[in-house]
């Protein structure tokens, strides 16, 4: 029996638990679209009595490493590439999937109702889109969990589980918005060794991927604005306290731009970050 076929859908929380609690993959893709589509038909109340653990379950495998142990082959040039690259997005999508779902059933309850429905979406993405990375790893003889994969977006997870504008700049505003940045050109180099069908695959996660980055931007702008804060110098604020990492060019300006992101939200922080 699943995780989510014995946790007693109450409300939107206990159904973002159900996502987060289930530790195997595929399971955890049809609960998360599940749980979408009782959400968009009315079915779920907008009330909050349950609240996440501080990590979802996740299966056996992948192995998961530190990001500086990882293999470095990325360069979707042979097949073993092609599968390490299309492995790691899967595991961004899966992470994405849970961090979706705990930013519900963590931070909802002092949101608007609004901010339910756009993360409740984006889950649904992220399972849609993991799924489609599925396809395209079985296609070359590999699935999910053959190969390791690195912690780093949950750790991000786990330092901003208490302060929702952390959450938001942390994760959609910065690492998000870096797949902006890099994802174009791994789609120019599946096209190029002629995989065109994990480049459309890819493609389509990008464009889908704008809105997501677009969603953090609109809801941090809206605490910041509601704090009275200037929007950029919280952003910026936030970013020097909780992320330890580079802010790396060259940036995707035009769909950051599209997502709401001005390059003076980002571009100070590459200068300092980098720096350090």
């Amino acid at each position: 029996m699943s995780v989510s076929s014995k946790v007693n859908f109450t409300d939107i929380s206990t159904a973002s638990l159900a996502v987060l609690e289930t530790p195997d993959a595929i399971q955890k893709v049809e609960t998360a679209r599940m749980v979408a589509r009782k959400w968009q038909a009315g079915e779920l109340p907008f009330q909050f009595s349950a609240q996440p653990n501080l990590r979802p379950q996740r299966p056996e495998k992948p192995e998961l490493l530190d990001p500086n142990q990882m293999p470095r082959r990325r360069k979707a040039g042979n097949i073993e590439n092609r599968k390490a690259l299309l492995h790691a997005v899967a595991h961004i999508e899966l992470n994405a999937i849970d961090l979706a779902f705990d930013i519900v059933a963590r931070f909802g309850k002092q949101m608007p109702r609004d901010f339910t429905d756009d993360w409740i979406q984006v889950g649904d993405d992220e399972a849609r889109h993991f799924s489609m990375l599925g396809d395209r790893l079985n296609a070359l003889d590999c699935k999910y969990g053959d190969l390791p994969a690195h912690d780093g977006l949950w750790q991000s997870a786990e330092v901003t589980r208490h302060d929702i504008s952390a959450r938001l700049a942390i994760v959609p505003m910065v690492l998000e918005a870096r797949g902006l940045d890099v994802t174009p050109a791994m789609i120019d180099r599946f096209e190029r060794f002629g995989d065109s069908e994990s480049a459309k695959t890819l493609k389509i996660i990008y464009e889908e991927e704008v809105s997501h980055v677009a969603a953090g931007t609109k809801w941090f702008s809206y605490l910041a604005e509601k704090a009275g804060h200037n929007t950029e110098d919280c952003f910026q604020s936030l970013v020097k306290q909780y992320f330890k990492g580079q802010l790396k060019r060259p940036f995707n300006h035009p769909a950051r731009l599209e997502a709401g992101m001005v390059p003076s939200f980002y571009e100070p922080l590459a200068d300092m970050l980098n720096a350090l």
